[in-house]
């Protein structure tokens, strides 16, 4: 056992950490700063399957995926600690017990697949190598949708570009998650099937198009945008004699100085409800961007502010002001709100006595609102972490006709300080643009405000952590991909059917080998 903790556990450290730097390289050296690994997150899961492979009961192989998964989460997400602490309020020893106790009861999931994994793996190296991969997969599908979901950090974020890349449009970051498993068990054990099959569909398949009805159509028509990084400090945001005059002041400016097609704020950059807002502040936006003088740019402004009130609730929400002859306000609810961030369930209402954060119930919106329809474009927000979840964005993608052609997320994530969650949370963007062919346009308070075109390349981005307004060019794209196609009308289940297919094949074929049917 001492044996086990001196070698193994450090190895599966170092494991667990590899995999959590693979999705946004956090130090200035050896590779770019926020670039992903996909050699990076192979060689974590590499060590990983090699020690799982070792296991010789299933108790060793729970302990290997829970130290891995522990050390994975805690050093992809570890900036929680900024927000439950300095802005939060809450004393050191009860945050740092927060983060690394979310980690641990997360990694209950991945020491589950493990202990499944050594019960149930074949002597085949092929099939063990599939089932490695199909549970690694159920472990991280748990962390999307048990308890409202969490799944930052997932594997298949580190594989925007490299050998997997070419799979995005067809099969999700789900899909880079069960493919790089499975190569990775592959490559340590010298199983060349799975790995010769990979190569083979990654040439053959055309880079992310399907023949006949959904290859992307580009739309030629210019579409200029405008977005604002306020770069409002996140303990003086909802301070009367601080951020909330410095943003109302700073923001309005911005806006009615705005002359691209469409202008967008950061969640939020308007703290306040309007009914508190100063006399005559939302009518001179009415005014400017609903009712344009003659001669004036045709502008629209989708703008971050919390709506509601007592009675019905609240919600955090984005609103677009845009010429109109029926005088509507487009309005966006977020819907994937943030447990103890944007809601509290009633048995945990106590926590809000303890920690400082404003605005931490929110009422939730549909997964279906409608995308804002301007000059030809099919514009859909999503807010925060919301497009950490792409299959709930897909469901907008069901109707061809109604598909959103540029995507827009509004974030504030001055939560989580200067560091390595900006890259990250910069690349989640990135995969949801490559997975749908999709422009994303990202407006943060601190960063990362960027152009991504449909590729998932970065072709505009603002310094962090400064103040400044970024304009450029997006092209709008039309057109469904085969991934965004099937996971449209199927959500997850294509992927519940295929790990309870080779899950149930494994099972059988134990019994059968167990009851001396089958010549090992």
């Amino acid at each position: 056992m001492l044996r086990f903790f001196n070698r193994q556990f450090a190895i599966i450290l170092v494991a667990g950490c590899a995999h959590a730097f693979s999705m946004a390289w956090p130090v200035n050296y050896l590779l770019p700063f926020g670039q992903s690994s996909s050699a990076m997150q192979l060689f974590a899961m590499m060590l990983l399957a090699w020690q799982l492979n070792g296991a010789k009961t299933k108790k060793q192989g729970a302990v290997i995926g829970w130290l891995f998964a522990c050390a994975m989460q805690v050093a992809t997400w570890w900036w929680l600690f900024i927000s439950l602490h300095t802005y939060g309020g809450l004393a050191t020893p009860l945050a740092v017990i927060a983060v690394v106790g979310l980690a641990a009861f997360l990694a209950l999931y991945y020491a589950a697949a493990c202990a499944a994994f050594v019960a149930l793996a074949p002597a085949n190296m092929t099939g063990r190598a599939v089932l490695f991969a199909a549970l690694w997969l159920l472990a991280e599908l748990c962390r999307v949708r048990l308890f409202t979901g969490f799944p930052w950090g997932e594997g298949g974020y580190a594989h925007l570009s490299g050998l997997l890349d070419t799979f995005i449009s067809y099969v999700g970051v789900h899909g880079l998650t069960f493919l790089s498993a499975m190569v990775a068990f592959s490559i340590v054990w010298g199983r060349f099937v799975p790995l010769t099959l990979v190569f083979l569909l990654s040439i053959l398949l055309p880079n992310g198009k399907l023949k006949n009805s959904i290859d992307p159509i580009v739309i030629s028509a210019p579409f200029t945008v405008t977005l604002l990084q306020g770069n409002i400090a996140q303990d003086e945001k909802f301070q009367p004699t601080g951020g909330i005059p410095d943003a109302l002041a700073w923001y309005k400016s911005q806006l009615l100085a705005a002359t691209t097609s469409l202008v967008v704020t950061p969640e939020t950059a308007i703290p306040l409800l309007p009914g508190q807002l100063p006399e005559g502040y939302l009518d001179a936006l009415v005014n400017r961007f609903m009712k344009p003088a003659p001669g004036a740019a045709q502008t629209a402004a989708l703008i971050g502010i919390p709506l509601g009130n007592s009675q019905q609730g609240y919600t955090n929400s984005a609103i677009a002001l845009k010429p109109s002859t029926s005088n509507t306000i487009y309005q966006y609810d977020k819907h994937h709100l943030v447990p103890f961030g944007e809601f509290v369930h009633p048995l945990f209402k106590w926590f809000l006595a303890i920690v400082n954060i404003p605005l931490a119930d929110f009422n939730s919106g549909s997964t279906t609102q409608p995308s804002l329809i301007w000059q030809g474009q099919r514009i859909a927000p999503n807010i925060c972490y919301e497009d950490l979840f792409g299959e709930e964005l897909v469901a907008r993608f069901i109707d061809p006709a109604a598909a959103p052609t540029i995507m827009v997320n509004i974030s504030n994530i001055a939560w989580f300080g200067n560091t390595i969650a900006i890259d990250q949370h910069l690349n989640i963007s990135r995969m949801r643009a490559i997975e749908f062919e999709r422009p994303m346009v990202r407006a943060t308070n601190t960063g990362a405000t960027a152009i991504i075109d449909h590729t998932g390349r970065v072709t505009h981005l603002l310094p962090r952590h400064t103040r400044g307004v970024l304009v450029g060019e997006v092209e709008g794209r039309s057109g469904i991909t085969p991934y965004a196609w099937w996971a449209a009308r199927f959500g997850l289940w294509p992927w519940r059917v295929l790990i309870a297919a080779i899950v149930l094949g494994a099972s059988c074929a134990r019994f059968y080998w167990a009851k001396g049917r089958f010549d090992r």
